[in-house]
This record gives C-alpha cells, structure tokens and sequence, in this order.
C-alpha cells in the first residue's frame, strides 16, 4: 500500500503486529537456548530444521486445501533461490550461535542485518547512504567490537563469530527479496527459504547423526518454538502491508531487546558490560538507520538536498 494511502490507523495496527512479531521472534529465540537446557546433546540443527518443517506445514498445508501448491513456485527467478539459501544459512548460524552463547547477545549480533543491509545497499541496490548514515553504520560496528572485545580468547568467540555471520547472511537475503521486486507474494518468499532449508539440512544430516528430543518437555519446547517462528513471520509480513517499512524495520529492534530480558531473567545470561554498551550501539544505529533511509527518500528531503 503506497505511503499516501495509509491512514494513522492502519499504520497503528501494522507496529501492534510487528510488536507481536516481535515477542514471537524473542519467544523462539528463549525456546532454542531453553532445549539446550532440556537436553544438552540435541544439536542446534535438529532445533533449525523443526522450525523450518513447521513453517512449511502452515505454509502448504492451506495452498494444499485451496489447490493452489503451484501458486507457492512464484516467478522461480534465481533471487528467490538465493534469498533462500542465504536465509536458509543464516537461521542455521543463528540456532547454533544462541545455543553457544544465549538468546541475548546472539540476537543483538544477528540484529547487524539492518546494519549490513545499510552497508551494502549502494553496492547491490545503487541507494546511496548520507555522512549521517555511515556515521550511524560505523558506531554500530564499534557496538559489535565492544561485544567481542571481552571475548577474544574465550571458547564463545565461534558462537558470537556465526551470529554475526547470521546477521551478514540475513542481509543477503533481504536484498535478495529487493531485487525480486513486487512480482511475488511473501508466502512464495518464504516457501523458497523452507525448500532450500530443507535441502540443506539433509544434506547435513547425511554426514551428521541425526538425534531426535527423548523428553516430553524438550518436544514441547521445540514444538513452541516453532510455532512461534511462524506466528512472528506471519505478524511481520502483515506489519510490512499496513505500516511504512521504515516504522516497521525500526520496531522490530524490540526483538533484540526482549531476547535479552528473557535470557537475564530466566537464565541469567548477563552480558559483560563492554558487551551491554555494544549492545546499545547496535540498538540506537539500527533504529536510526531506517529513519534516515526514510527521510533522504521522502519527498521534502529531497527538497532539502536541493537548496
């Protein structure tokens, strides 16, 4: 719906979904570290491809009823293939890295995604950035060296190395879903993230013992989760139809955040305070960003640059 078009209300409801997205991103997030907890052998990769499986239950499970599975193929360009391999990537890293080092400080890395997303749309998307911007993007990486900075010889540098790869890899796949344009719907996105995250799990679960949950509450746990994941999808998509994209990208740093209270409060995951005020960095760049994105692109912004 184009910016002229929306209405204060239909706006309001877009950031309630996307707040809503937000609890369920943070309530998946709290669910992979908490299976770790429930059974400590289960690898982050049985977590991973759960989530996926259920996603693509809510997914082809209605086209399935409607008679429509073909409907989810889209347009088949290779941006869709590639926004699902990238994705695909980054969910694995991601999984892995909160299980190594908790739901807090791994959402916050792989939050970076707007910030790599900022860094690399003038290459990939030709949108040039102000001095502002890049002012923004730089105190976000300092927010990122403040978070390794006490970790540089601890056995959790790998898991805060893929959560940042994570967040590279998420960025990918968003201007993966750029270029592929309008031209097809999100659930066609999402199916070509499932698809390609199905293969790519299989292929490493040939070489890879595949363990299954032995506990009740450990299926419970990771049945939660996976529900969550796709409930969050489902809110953000709607947020990104009703609400300026900009608003939206600002709110969903809210994710983060409520990873973080989970793992304070329930697991005691209290971050260094180097890796606190890295974290606020990223907070208040990522938030910032979008809204200058937002005001260079709109129409009295460029009146100003015209002066």
């Amino acid at each position: 719906m184009p910016l002229s078009q929306r209405h204060p209300e239909t706006t309001f409801q877009g950031l309630v979904y996307m707040t809503i997205a937000c609890l369920l991103f943070s309530l998946m997030t709290t669910c992979v570290f908490a299976l770790k907890l429930c059974q400590p052998d289960l690898p982050a990769m049985v977590v991973s491809l759960f989530r996926v499986l259920v996603n693509l239950a809510v997914l082809a499970l209605p086209a399935w009823w409607r008679r429509d599975l073909a409907g989810l193929l889209g347009d088949r360009r290779p941006s869709l293939w590639l926004r699902g391999l990238f994705g695909s990537l980054a969910l694995m890293l991601s999984f892995t890295s909160i299980q190594a080092i908790g739901p807090g400080e791994s959402s916050f890395l792989g939050a970076t995604s707007g910030i790599f997303v900022a860094l690399l749309s003038p290459l990939i998307l030709g949108q040039r950035q102000s001095l502002i911007a890049w002012l923004a993007i730089g105190g976000a990486f300092v927010g990122v060296g403040l978070m390794f900075d006490p970790h540089w010889n601890s056995e959790d540098l790998a898991g805060r190395s893929m959560a940042l790869g994570s967040g590279l890899l998420s960025a990918l796949a968003y201007l993966m879903v750029a270029r592929a344009g309008r031209s097809n719907s999100p659930e066609s996105v999402i199916f070509y993230f499932c698809l390609v995250a199905v293969l790519l799990h299989l292929a490493y679960f040939s070489i890879h013992e595949l363990r299954l949950p032995v506990a009740a509450d450990a299926w419970l746990v990771l049945l939660v989760g996976g529900l969550a994941a796709s409930g969050a999808q489902h809110f953000m998509t709607r947020a990104y139809q009703l609400a300026p994209a900009t608003l939206v990208s600002a709110t969903g740093y809210l994710s983060p955040v409520l990873s973080l209270a989970w793992g304070i409060f329930l697991f005691a995951k209290i971050p260094a305070p180097a890796a606190l005020s890295g974290c606020l960095l990223v907070l208040v760049s990522g938030v910032t960003l979008p809204l200058l994105s937002a005001r260079r692109h709109s129409p009295q912004g460029k009146d100003r640059r015209k002066l």
